[in-house]
């Protein structure tokens, strides 16, 4: 039962009754600390009580470590979450930019391949972008970034660093048509190699390989021989790579022997390309005149004794030009019909 206001409280009530229990409550409470401090004798009951009394505080604090816990969860998900998009983001970029440097080693490797064909074989070229590729059942063509107005002609060889690649068959003010190799109406005069035996070397439908219909039936040749140019028809300069050979088998004439090979250019994979120019196109201006006289082959010839005299021969005309034949071989079957 509650007590009043104007009720005393029992233990510190005024009476002298009241104050004998507290001065005995307090010296039981003295007894027993000196006692626990000097023995030790409550240590039982109060690890005991501890263990008893955990439950209830682990009980209690639950629900707080339980909301902490999800803050936590949260936060770390979100912020994980942004770290793999950062990380993400970065391996991307990275990895574009590794794409890059190795475009432009490779780039640069080719220019370096393109630029060590030209000063091994000492040619007169000029180096073009392709930019454009035509690569269809009928059709193998290639588009150059050089034309008129950078004094590209038709009938010009265009080569790659590992071998030819075709000619040119059109020219625009800012461009040429190249007509590749592997096109169905391209044909190219070559020699194998290893024995020396020339035939010509057609395209096909299929854009991968060269196709040698005509070579002779007791001809030595087989697969992995080397096809260089042989100049016959003076388009393509003597000893260009052309291609491998591949395979060799009867045609279907059965007259023949048919060999396929594949071209040693980059056909498909090329970004720049050498434009051959005529081998007796001078690299640059032709030389001044010398002032000492005219030149020597022009000069008077030196008299001669008359012990050793002859009569002048009649002057034979000689052929300044090969056989029609030989330069129908180096022509495209396509230039003929156009």
């Amino acid at each position: 039962m509650a007590l009043t206001r104007d009720e005393p409280s029992p233990l510190f009530a005024g009476t002298a009754a009241g104050t004998l229990r507290l001065i005995f409550y307090l010296a039981i409470a003295v007894v027993l600390m000196v006692l626990d401090h000097r023995n030790g004798w409550l240590w039982r009951m109060r690890y005991a009580t501890a263990i008893v009394v955990e439950p209830v505080y682990r009980l209690a604090s639950l629900p707080a470590e339980g909301m902490h816990a999800l803050s936590v969860a949260f936060a770390d998900r979100r912020m994980l979450t942004e770290q793999n998009q950062r990380l993400r983001e970065d391996l991307l970029l990275a990895n574009a930019k590794l794409n890059r440097m190795a475009a432009v080693a490779q780039q640069n490797e080719r220019l370096k391949e393109l630029l060590d064909t030209q000063h091994s074989l000492k040619l007169h070229v000029q180096m073009a972008r392709v930019i454009g590729m035509d690569l269809g059942a009928y059709r193998h063509r290639m588009m150059i970034s050089l034309g008129t107005r950078d004094g590209i002609k038709s009938g010009q060889p265009v080569i790659d660093a590992h071998g030819v690649m075709g000619q040119i068959i059109d020219v625009l003010p800012n461009s040429a048509a190249v007509m590749l190799v592997t096109d169905p109406d391209h044909a190219l005069p070559v020699v194998i190699e290893r024995t020396g035996l020339r035939t010509i070397a057609y395209g096909s439908r299929t854009g991968e390989q060269l196709t040698l219909p005509t070579i002779p039936m007791a001809a030595d040749i087989r697969p992995g021989d080397k096809l260089l140019t042989s100049g016959l028809g003076g388009r393509f300069p003597e000893g260009f790579p052309v291609g491998e050979v591949t395979r060799v088998g009867p045609a279907a004439s059965g007259m023949f022997l048919e060999a396929k090979a594949n071209p040693g250019a980059d056909l498909d994979r090329s970004d720049e390309v050498l434009v051959l120019h005529d081998l007796a196109e001078p690299a640059g201006p032709p030389p001044p005149p010398s002032p000492a006289g005219p030149p020597a082959d022009e000069a008077a010839p030196a008299p001669t004794p008359a012990s050793t005299a002859v009569a002048p021969r009649p002057s034979i005309p000689v052929p300044s030009a090969k056989p029609a034949s030989a330069q129908a071989d180096a022509t495209p079957v396509g230039a003929l019909q156009t």
